[in-house]
């Protein structure tokens, strides 16, 4: 479903806010998004600028799946299908992300928000990034967006991640088109991550029509209903970028980070900016779930794999849930190791069978009590490449993050009886014959 058409749905379902009185840009918006657990919002009088702004859409999984024209039970598996089956996407000649074009571009015109205080500065966040590497071909990923001047941007590249890997490798700029205001399954498709070399918006087009256009000043290709196009080039120049709020709701630190130098932007004629509150429940469930898909499919290869959460509990990115079918005593180890190299930035995973609720935080702390000894179900993977995102984690300048991953073995041992693993249930009465 494209974006308006979703937002008016939305709208006409009373599932969508509408705002009218003027708000600001600074750090207003970003509270009233809050104050309202970020359920979908627009802002249609923003002080100062000529573009309303609008968010919450990927704010839980019954939002997205209402997007994506699924359910929530049958989210996971949508995305399994569309990861395995990318369709490539058509290319128009005209689109509606093109109908105003701007070659001296302002970034003070575009209401970029401040989020919180002690932030480095105004930050795009709801960010779709596309780059072309000369061996893979085309990625689409996530990169925040701190303004520095009327037309830059520091850009945060993660190391080992597609884009920061090919600009390591490159010589001279390398050009990037951020896109603003996109359907969900553009953004859902964005945060997947899957193998160099499968495309990004092939996989959103496989979860929904997602038709691209040719960028007017980049030989980079954008989704043609996208309401801001933000065309440049990582340049070689490094500046301050954060202190910035990421996913654990902690402060990420100040790095040296490229220079993005903004050389045109394109918007729809009556376009709206896309807000995404930093460490808060959209930018955890985007950035979270989708990785949840590649875990599966990792873990299906070894294992009968019935379902996968990457739970809030762990910022949305560092714990792991795995559900699956025990066939063989070692299925489970095979089951960890499996799903660290589905999410590699995963700290922590729990196995678990069919019979524990793995969206039910005491079903799975049940199970682990219940069905774990440390001495023997208990994987411990220390010096592996982590998150930046831990704050424990050890940082150096430079340097990947390193951790210690643990994976939990919370099945039902496979040498003992199991009707004692079993939860004994009471049965329901009717409590109507007793309160005649």
């Amino acid at each position: 479903m494209r974006l308006r058409d979703f937002l008016d749905k939305l709208e006409k379902e009373g599932k969508l806010k509408r705002i009218k009185k003027e708000v600001s840009h600074k750090y207003e918006i970003a509270n009233i998004i809050y104050s309202l657990d970020e359920k979908p919002v627009i802002f249609d009088n923003v002080k100062g600028f000529d573009f309303s702004v609008f968010g919450g859409i990927t704010s839980n999984r019954d939002i997205i799946a209402e997007g994506l024209g699924t359910t929530k039970e049958k989210l996971l598996f949508k995305l399994v299908d569309a990861l395995r089956n990318p369709k490539k996407p058509e290319m128009v000649d005209k689109a509606p992300c093109q109908d105003v074009i701007i070659k001296d571009p302002d970034l003070g015109k575009i209401p970029l928000l401040y989020h919180l205080k002690d932030d480095g500065g105004r930050y795009g966040s709801a960010t779709v990034s596309t780059i072309k590497d000369p061996e893979t071909g085309r990625n689409v990923s996530y990169h925040r967006l701190m303004e520095i001047d009327k037309n830059k941007f520091t850009a945060r590249l993660i190391k080992k991640r597609q884009t920061r890997t090919t600009y390591d490798k490159i010589d001279g700029d390398l050009e990037m088109a951020v896109c603003i205001g996109n359907s969900v399954a553009v953004m859902v498709a964005a945060s997947l991550g899957p193998p160099p070399g499968i495309d990004e918006f092939s996989i959103a087009n496989a979860l929904d029509e997602a038709p691209l256009v040719k960028c007017i000043t980049k030989d980079l290709e954008v989704p043609a209903y996208s309401e801001f196009v933000i065309e440049g080039r990582l340049t070689r120049d490094l500046d301050r970028e954060g202190p910035f709020v990421d996913l654990t709701e902690t402060r990420d630190f100040e790095r040296q980070e490229p220079v993005f130098v903004v050389d045109c932007i394109t918007h729809r004629k009556d376009a709206m900016y896309q807000a995404l509150i930093p460490g808060r429940l959209e930018h955890k469930t985007l950035m979270g779930m989708p990785k949840e898909p590649t875990i599966y499919d990792e873990v299906s290869k070894v294992v009968d794999c019935k379902n996968v959460l990457v739970t809030m509990g762990g910022g949305s990115w560092l714990h792991g849930i795995v559900q699956i079918d025990k066939k063989n005593p070692d299925d489970p180890k095979k089951a960890i190791e499996a799903a660290f190299k589905g999410h590699k930035s995963m700290k922590h995973v729990v196995i678990v069978e069919e019979d524990v609720d793995i969206y039910s935080p005491n079903a799975v702390e049940w199970a682990i009590a219940t069905r774990f000894q440390g001495d023997k179900d208990l994987v411990i993977k220390p010096n592996q490449p982590g998150s930046s995102l831990d704050p424990s984690g050890k940082h150096e300048p430079g340097k990947k993050t390193q951790t210690t991953k643990v994976g939990v073995d919370a099945t039902i041992p496979s040498d003992i009886d199991k009707s004692k693993y079993e939860i004994v249930k009471y049965k329901k009465v009717d409590l109507d014959d007793y309160f005649r």
